[in-house]
């Protein structure tokens, strides 16, 4: 990366003094968006695996499943296109959220493609940016995580999942354009919480699709460091085939392969996760 091509990336140097490390949820389960605005950055793959690993852990998790693509959902081997119910009734129509859990290697409330007509239908409705939230009510004593993959945008559903949340990680690809995103995160955060959930904050930074033989990966990471400081998470997610093949058999990589590198990267990242919420 030149010092040319950095430079715009160097004005999130002062954002550690507006990022917050959230503080532990008072009663219930602790909710946690994965978030990122720009795509293919390892965020299903991540919410798939910690959630996994919590479990793994001895911990009561939920996965909820925001997204469009449901690619959560598939990830756990249950067709988005043949459930009866999704998040999108949960959302639109205030189905309760049990009605949609499937119980798997961990729970996951199912997502479907009628997700992408939800901020349509929710635009004209009251209180449409605390659904998720109220949805949640009725079953956060059930669980000790809830953790939530939202779209590749900073949409209403998004904004959904922010008003519900304790906490964001952030997976970020160890590449240039995945920096400049968070600025605009961090933006949406702030007025989520200025005008919805003066609570919620980014947890943590999750560097991911790391490749440290090149170069730019290694500048990357250096400069998110250099931005981000204690914010970005020690375990670092590398690239590997595991976590692509991991989805086909219906489940997580510590299922699927439970003593790769991948694996224990997730394991991890859950405990200092844990030790965050400390």
């Amino acid at each position: 990366m030149t010092s040319s091509a950095a430079a715009p990336i160097r004005q999130l140097a002062v954002m550690p003094r507006r990022l917050r490390v959230a503080s532990r949820a008072a009663s219930g389960a602790r909710v946690i968006s994965l978030a990122n605005q720009k795509g293919g950055v390892a965020k299903t793959t991540s919410t798939v695996n910690l959630g996994a690993a919590l479990k793994e852990l001895g911990k009561r998790v939920l996965v909820v499943d925001l997204d469009p693509q449901s690619n959560l959902t598939m990830s756990f081997g249950v067709d988005p296109e043949t459930v009866e119910k999704s998040m999108y009734d949960v959302l639109v129509h205030r189905v309760p959220i049990d009605e949609v859990i499937h119980r798997r290697e961990v729970d996951i409330a199912v997502g479907s493609i009628d997700l992408a007509g939800a901020e349509l239908a929710l635009s004209s409705a009251i209180g449409r940016e605390r659904a998720l939230e109220k949805a949640f009510m009725s079953i956060k004593k059930e669980y000790d995580y809830i953790l939530i993959d939202t779209p590749p945008s900073l949409g209403l559903l998004t904004i959904n999942a922010f008003t519900a949340s304790d906490g964001v990680i952030v997976p970020v690809q160890c590449e240039y354009l995945s920096l400049r995103g968070l600025v605009q995160l961090e933006a949406t955060l702030e007025m989520i919480r200025e005008n919805l959930n003066r609570g919620v904050a980014i947890e943590g930074i999750l560097p991911t699709m790391l490749d440290k033989r090149t170069v730019h990966a290694r500048e990357a990471l250096d400069l998110l460091h250099a931005s981000f400081g204690d914010l970005v998470f020690t375990t670092r997610i590398r690239k590997s085939v595991k976590l692509a093949e991991a989805p086909v058999q219906g489940g997580s990589v510590l299922a699927y392969e439970p003593e790769c590198g991948a694996a224990m990267a997730y394991r991890s990242l859950a405990e200092e996760v844990i030790t965050r919420d400390e």
